[in-house]
């Protein structure tokens, strides 16, 4: 049997849990906090493989094994790992309080509508685009992708609250700090979770389904939804096709270049991404923050003209290109150099497509698209109904293909 113990949150292990173990398993700090019995195996973890070649010894000698981790070790912890190799009917866990919740609890705010993102061996830019679309966010940090990092990655709007060696009664710190301040500070190696929160919105609403936000009911909205400028909009037909190839999502990062109103952005950010809205009329900049206002999302609004207004922004996973003019063959390129993923042109002007076309297959991307020509319902008097053509626009849209994927920008 294998007794998995959360710790490191305040409360002790029991001395019976530890009796008559062969083999203890832990961190440095927590093997530290007990008394491990006399004549018992001891290994600090490090690499995790040779620590389960050990463990897998003791078992098959039906000797028993006790395993001390943080918190509540089947959070994103060791409970995994152990399940995997050895099954879960091995398994006896005792959960402690995780460090999400503690760290929650310490500054009195509810946690069942945060997102809980792992940062620890993992790319910090998921975590990153996580805190910039939502409003409370706690992130499990690790070497690399620690409070520092993630404040220099974030917004000036964003409070991190740094918990660290929570559990500890002489050590444990809890510290509001904002992104730059995170940024400028050594945070040594104590740190057990940084929030990241929107202060105006951390309360939340009463939730019926934890964590991750649901998705929005309803994409592709009616342009009435949104403040424009003289029907100046993507159509909501040609929005539902350019949502389904951006394929937005909780972790992304989404452009969109040309924003105008901002619908585009808007939806992106609905259904949960990071988006960075990029426009260059002072008077649409206002618009887009207005809609995102309006409907209850976070866009980082860019005042600039593509594609210089591109070079200080983080790369996307997705690009929406709505506007460009006669730049577009040079805002295209500069978009498809950086996009992890997809780039997607919507175009009035069908001679501007072919430049469009070349500017993605030249990255790498496979390149397909359509014309898209809808009518809608449209009343008339003596309560009958017309077909009302709109505009006709031109959609293109390349996907990155794994071989071009080493020439994004790191």
């Amino acid at each position: 049997m294998i007794t998995v113990v959360g710790t490191g949150t305040g409360a002790p292990v029991a001395e019976d849990v530890l009796a008559g173990a062969a083999l203890v398993v832990g961190g440095r700090r927590h093997l530290d906090s007990v008394r491990v019995p006399e004549g018992a195996g001891r290994i600090v973890l490090g690499p995790l493989a040779p620590a389960l070649d050990t463990v897998a010894e003791y078992v098959g000698k039906e000797l028993p094994v006790v395993v001390l981790a943080s918190g509540d070790p089947g959070f994103f912890g060791i409970v995994r790992a152990l399940a995997e190799r050895f099954g879960t009917g091995l398994l006896d866990v005792r959960p402690g309080v995780s460090s999400v919740a503690t760290a929650f609890a310490r500054i009195g705010l509810p946690w069942d509508d945060a997102v809980v993102v792992s940062a620890h061996g993992r790319d910090l830019r998921t975590a990153v685009n996580v805190c910039r679309a939502r409003p409370k966010v706690a992130v499990l940090t690790g070497p690399g992708a620690g409070p520092a990092e993630l404040g220099g990655a974030l917004p000036g709007d964003r409070v991190l609250v740094v918990a660290s060696a929570l559990g500890d009664p002489e050590r444990e710190r809890v510290e509001r700090v904002t992104a730059a301040e995170a940024a400028s500070r050594d945070w040594g190696t104590a740190v057990s979770v940084v929030l990241c929160l929107d202060e105006a919105r951390a309360l939340g609403a009463v939730r019926t389904v934890a964590g991750v936000p649901q998705a929005p009911d309803r994409w592709a909205l009616d342009e009435d939804g949104f403040t424009h400028r003289d029907s100046m909009i993507t159509k909501f037909e040609v929005r539902a096709l350019a949502l389904a190839r951006l394929g937005p999502r909780l972790g992304d990062l989404v452009w969109d270049v040309g924003a105008g109103s901002g619908s585009v952005a808007v939806e992106c950010a609905r259904l949960g991404a990071a988006v960075v809205a990029v426009e260059k009329a002072a008077d649409g900049v206002e618009r887009i923050r207005a809609n995102a206002d309006a409907h209850g999302v976070d866009v980082d609004v860019v005042h600039g003209s593509a594609p210089s207004a591109l070079a200080e922004l983080a790369d996307p996973d997705a690009v929406f290109v709505g506007g460009g003019g006669r730049e577009l063959p040079a805002v295209v390129t500069a978009c498809a150099r950086r996009a992890r993923r997809t780039v997607v042109v919507a175009m009035a002007a069908l001679d501007r497509v072919p430049a469009a076309r070349a500017a993605l297959t030249s990255a790498g991307f496979t390149c397909d698209g359509v014309l898209l020509q809808s009518s809608r319902l449209a009343p008339l008097p003596g309560d009958v109904t017309r077909l009302a053509a709109t505009n006709p626009v031109f959609l293109l849209w390349g996907d990155r293909t794994p071989a071009s994927s080493e020439g994004v920008a790191q």
